[in-house]
């Protein structure tokens, strides 16, 4: 598998973090509800599936799948999943609740940003926090659109470049966003923090965002800027809920491949 150098550092960070997530994998592998992102939202109020009964007989990707939970819960549905990551432990994880819950499906071994597949081999792509975090955007969204087919969709979640505007440089994952800018808009792209240096983040700015997934053949359907309920909580210190009640912590893009 040819990588790149922030790819291949992410992989090593998160064969150390995938203990970590084994618990809330199965937690999600085990619950009938679909909910998303960091504060818990259910599909009904974050529309990342919508109409679940659409799925039935398509071919879905998860782009950077970690333990997988995403595409169990489109193979529950009825679609042909494919969960692909570079991560051997969460990949070995994903494959365990496999045996567990009794839903199987093609786990792969790669990265998003240089897909193993043929042109036009899925309909729906998804990402929650995989390649929409971990990724850069100039080279996994081309990817995405190009084993799309023709009026297939993407849809990923992934953090506010404004919560990252509002985290301080020497920041640890215990301290959270403050309430004043400072990091520059302009330029932002990949991001480090000293706690896990191995690991890099991308964080796009929307008028980049815009940029690229429109030269990468997509229209754009919606764009979903989360706020957190009113009873929100999450295990996550890096952003406190008071925040996310204030300003974005999380956003949904949802876009479609252009028909020729």
């Amino acid at each position: 598998m040819d990588l790149t150098d922030h790819a291949r550092g992410n992989r090593a960070a998160w064969q150390e973090k995938a203990d970590w997530y084994a618990t809330p994998g199965r937690r999600c592998w085990a619950s009938n509800e679909v909910t998303w992102g960091i504060w818990g939202i259910p599909d009904a109020e974050l529309p990342l599936f919508g109409d679940a009964s659409r799925f039935a007989g398509l071919d879905t990707i998860e782009l950077g799948c970690g333990t997988g939970y995403v595409s169990s819960w489109l193979a529950r549905r009825g679609a042909r999943s494919v969960g692909v990551d570079i991560t051997p432990a969460q990949l070995d994880s994903a494959r365990a609740f496999q045996a567990e819950f009794d839903v199987h499906f093609p786990l792969i071994e790669a990265s998003a940003e240089q897909l193993p597949f043929d042109d036009a081999s899925f309909d729906f792509a998804i990402s929650e926090y995989g390649a929409s975090l971990w990724c850069d955007p100039h080279l996994w969204i081309p990817e995405a659109a190009r084993v799309l087919r023709p009026g297939g969709e993407l849809v990923f979640l992934t953090n506010s470049p404004l919560l990252v505007m509002c985290t301080a440089y020497n920041a640890v994952a215990s301290d959270p966003a403050g309430i004043e800018l400072v990091r520059p808009q302009f330029g932002l792209g990949a991001v480090k923090f000293p706690d896990d240096p191995e690991a890099t983040e991308f964080h796009t700015p929307h008028g980049e965002m815009i940029e690229i997934l429109t030269r990468s053949g997509f229209a754009i359907a919606d764009l979903i800027e989360v706020q957190a309920p009113a009873d929100a909580s999450s295990s996550y210190e890096f952003v406190t809920a008071e925040w996310a009640r204030s300003w974005p912590s999380e956003e949904v893009w949802r876009v479609i491949k252009h028909s020729p």
